[in-house]
């Protein structure tokens, strides 16, 4: 069940990876000097990456596990 860690591991990381990526779009989208309604709809927009890079990586974790555990 190595090749389950491994493929487990690669989803985690772009799980970790789109996270970081959010973090760096949510910086730069205020400093950027939007007004109010501008900012919060790219937030919204990050918001939803970020949950979608949150569910990658636990998914990525579960498939780990799946792999230690077999």
């Amino acid at each position: 069940m190595g090749i389950l860690t491994m493929i487990g591991t690669a989803v985690t990381l772009a799980g970790l990876g789109g996270i970081l990526w959010c973090i760096v779009a949510a910086m730069r989208a205020r400093r950027a000097g939007l007004s109010d309604e501008a900012l919060r709809a790219r937030l919204q927009k990050i918001v939803a990456v970020n949950l979608a890079a949150l569910a990658l990586s636990a998914l990525g974790l579960g498939l780990v596990v799946a792999g230690v555990i077999l």
